[in-house]
């Protein structure tokens, strides 16, 4: 089941730009931008919120990272 697209948020946008991280967001894959954006607005607090947007900003600024779990871009993992 293919899970709809989320819209984002106007905050996110913003906090995207002002961080200089909007390509760095576009660049990852499409699941992993639409799990963002659910799991931001799926916040009940207003701290909770940003607490998660901020995560998100920081995982997009270390270029690795997914909602805590480890993720590499193709191309920067391991090598055998």
């Amino acid at each position: 089941m293919v899970r709809p697209r989320e819209i984002m948020p106007q905050d996110v946008e913003d906090a995207l730009q002002g961080a200089g991280l909007r390509a760095a967001y576009d660049a990852r894959p499409p699941y992993q931008r639409n799990d963002w954006l659910i799991w931001i607005k799926g916040a009940k607090r207003p701290e909770t919120r940003e607490k998660r947007l901020q995560s998100m900003l920081a995982e997009l600024r270390a270029g690795h990272g997914y909602m805590g779990m480890a993720w590499q871009p193709p191309g920067r993992g391991k090598t055998d």
